[in-house]
């Protein structure tokens, strides 16, 4: 169980390692590429923008110049009689008509006083008096003077195109009435996408044009940012406002202000450039969003290819995680075989180090029987066996001669069966069996360095299923060991087992020297060791470790330098053959 919570867990945290560096990558060169994609994208559309705007102005602005210029004309090669005269003014205007398809409304000569004295037209205007209109003050001073638009006295939008001459020492007026439908026509040609379109404001931000969307309510404020209309912005206007966020200024020559600004909940685009030196502004406005449709297409296509790379990434993070990690685990079962052969290997190098107790419980009864053998001897050199007194102590000799040869032969069977290989298979056995048969080999050992032996077995414990020669491997290993640490000056070794939780517990204690922190950290690697030359592998407790890990339990260990160690074997209850 816990091998496959190993596993799953390597599989798991692979798997988010290759995802991690594989999309940090490409999360940044997304990042880095969609940002430069989308800078100059926008760029590109603002200079288009620009552009477009641009050639529309000097359409305007040319339109505006023609019409300026004809009358320019029409007064400098007239006299002033021959333009008062209404029937000659009536011939120029039909001629005007025809030529530009009825842009020129109407013609009017205005004397210095603001009174049209020569009208040629549809409306009844002679006669009008224009002394106290804006535009006649204004015409009066310049040479030549196109009106803001507004409805005058025939109350429908339309400007006017004034050029001052001089008669006799007074100064009058040839004014023409332009075509509003035929002017705002010209506007309403730039329309790009569903809000982009362009209308014409005066310096006050006034309309001078129809427009089928909405004006910017701060159209004002952006004014008084142009060089070319912030001295004619109304008074009061003041600065633009802050949600202004000026994006990139054009100068090709145009003097262009453009940017994006927040309007009525929206991100809208605009163009400034300055028509009738700088009198009127054609201004351009479009959504953000409209303008930028493409680059907002674009980004869903990309972000859907973006998702399926990801899943594609994580689907091929979790293919190699599973495939690494079966290699590992497939490696780990080699290993595993490995360490069954290490453990045959690591019980020789036991029997080594065991052959010196083992012979000397071997040579006490031997010594016995041999003694008494010569005191056999002696008795018959003396005596007639027949008639001696001594029978009865022939035979008590004989038959300790023969206890001790049954007892040499079950110290024989059990190193014998301590020896063979491995029996795989597991069995159901009694932990205090194990244990008592362990410290029927080691007793002898003990005794001669002066160890004391104490054990508190629970007589309750469950049946456990294990080999028994590798818990008889685990046992024995951990005896000795607390042997060793207690040395020859004597000490009590203390062996206790008992039921805690679902796990039979095992400890083993000893006086010794005990361990210190820097051994404990690698007590269990294979062939580390501590003992002298010749006196250990250290195979012993990495032996024992990878035997208690295969049934499923933990082998740990307490000790205090100078006071003892203590080792705690678990054994899993329910413990099933691997």
């Amino acid at each position: 169980m816990k091998q496959k919570h190993y596993y799953s867990s390597l599989t798991r945290n692979m798997t988010l390692i290759i995802i991690l560096v594989s999309f940090t990558p490409l999360i940044l060169l997304a990042a880095l590429m969609g940002y430069y994609f989308e800078t100059s994208y926008r760029g590109k559309v603002m200079e288009h923008l620009h552009e477009l705007v641009e050639k529309h102005q000097q359409h305007i602005n040319s339109f505006l110049d023609e019409k300026l210029s004809y009358i320019k004309v029409l007064a400098d090669s007239y006299t002033y009689e021959e333009l008062t005269d209404e029937a000659f003014l009536q011939n120029k205007l039909v001629i005007l008509q025809n030529a530009y398809s009825g842009v020129f409304v109407d013609l009017g000569v205005v004397n210095s006083t603001g009174v049209q004295i020569s009208y040629a037209g549809n409306l009844k205007l002679l006669n009008a008096d224009y002394s106290n209109a804006e535009w006649f003050r204004e015409a009066m001073k310049r040479d030549y003077y196109l009106t803001d638009v507004s409805l005058g006295l025939r109350r429908t939008p339309h400007f006017i195109i004034c050029v001052k001459k001089k008669h006799d020492g007074t100064e009058w007026l040839l004014r023409a009435t332009i075509d509003f439908v035929a002017f705002n026509s010209l506007v309403e040609e730039i329309h790009i996408g569903e809000t982009g379109s362009a209308l014409i404001v005066n310096g006050a931000g006034e309309l001078q044009t129809a427009t089928r969307t909405e004006l910017m309510s701060n159209m004002a404020g952006l004014l008084s940012r142009t060089s070319w209309a912030a001295n004619g912005a109304a008074p009061g206007t003041g600065p633009v406002v802050s949600s202004i966020a000026e994006v990139k200024t054009f100068s090709s020559g145009s003097n262009a202000v453009s940017g994006i600004v927040r309007s009525q909940n929206r991100n809208i685009i605009f163009i400034l450039m300055p028509l009738k030196s700088g009198d009127w502004t054609l201004a351009y406005q479009q959504d953000q969003d409209d303008a930028f449709s493409e680059i907002n297409h674009a980004r869903v296509i990309a972000m859907v290819i973006f998702i399926f790379g990801c899943l594609a990434i994580v689907l091929v993070a979790l293919l190699i995680s599973h495939r690494v990690v079966g290699q590992i685990e497939k490696a780990d079962l080699e290993k595993e075989m490995m360490n069954e052969q290490v453990i045959v290997a690591g019980k020789l190098a036991s029997i080594g180090e065991l052959a010196a107790g083992i012979a000397h419980e071997i040579t006490n009864p031997v010594a016995i029987m041999v003694e008494e053998a010569g005191w056999m001897e002696d008795l018959l050199d003396e005596e007639d066996l027949q008639k001696s007194q001594n029978v009865d102590e022939f035979r008590r000799s004989l038959k300790q001669i023969n206890l001790q040869g049954v007892r040499c032969k079950e110290i024989t069977h059990k190193l014998l069966s301590f020896a063979r290989k491995t029996d795989p298979l597991h069995h159901k056995i009694q932990v205090n069996d194990t244990i008592s048969e362990i410290l029927g080999i080691c007793e002898e050992r003990s005794k001669f360095e002066n160890i004391r032996i104490q054990t508190e077995l629970d007589e309750g414990l469950p049946l456990i299923s294990a080999s028994p020669s590798e818990l008889q491997q685990v046992f024995i290993n951990l005896v000795n060991n607390a042997i060793d640490a207690i040395g020859t000056g004597g000490g009590l070794l203390e062996i206790s087992s008992r039921v805690e939780g679902d796990s039979v517990v095992v400890d083993v204690s000893d006086t010794g020297h005990g361990i210190s922190k820097d051994v404990m950290a690698r007590m269990f690697d294979p062939f580390f060791t501590t003992k002298p030359v010749g006196k250990g592998t250290g195979l012993g407790l990495s032996i024992c470790y990878g035997i208690i890990k295969k049934l499923g339990g933990n082998l740990t260990v307490d000790s205090t330098v100078g006071l003892g160690t203590t080792f705690h074997v678990y054994i899993p209850i329910d413990a099933q053959t691997p």
